[in-house]
């Protein structure tokens, strides 16, 4: 059998609490809409370039956010020494999006999901206050800015997965 990406159930955000529990709702819900505009699609379809002229795949978009994951949560605040996964900033910055492979979607699918998991465990615990010195912008930020920032930028891209995803299989919507 040939491996498509799984179907997910997306959560509801609630519509009060408080800021930690929408924060994490919010970007939860952001999580599970990238992964929902993959689900059900074969690696190559993952890959499709469907916006030409622009690089953005959805499998691109998943290795990105795996990458973005990675390196707000644990490199940044967390202070891991982490690598980058597909990244290499003097040769390639942009192998997220220019390397997709049909044949590493499952793989990249798994790695995706991972980050986001390993993510959620870096933010544990931790008070929305508490700060990173961010090394190329010298300066103090908060873990509520790197829940705020990344909200942001699912946003963005979940609007670019929505065309692409239309552009594929004319699935619009969620």
């Amino acid at each position: 059998m040939h491996w498509t990406a799984p179907q997910i159930s997306r959560s509801d955000t609630p519509p009060t609490g408080g800021e930690r529990v929408l924060l994490e709702a919010f970007l939860d819900h952001h999580r599970q809409t990238l992964a929902l505009k993959c689900a059900g699609l074969t690696p190559d379809q993952l890959v499709l370039r469907s916006a030409e002229p622009s690089s953005m795949s959805l499998l691109g978009l998943l290795r990105h956010m795996a990458e973005v994951e990675r390196s707000w949560f644990r490199r940044r605040f967390g202070r891991e020494r982490l690598e980058f996964l597909y990244c290499d900033m003097e040769n390639n910055p942009d192998g997220d999006f220019q390397d997709v492979d049909p044949a590493d979607a499952e793989a990249d699918y798994a790695t995706y999901m991972r980050e986001v998991e390993l993510a959620r465990q870096a933010a544990a615990g931790h008070d929305l206050d508490e700060t990173f010195h961010h090394e190329h912008r010298q300066q103090e930020m908060s873990l509520r800015w790197v829940f705020l920032h990344l909200i942001e930028e699912y946003a963005r891209h979940n609007g670019h997965a929505d065309l692409l995803r239309e552009r594929i299989d004319g699935a619009t919507g969620e």
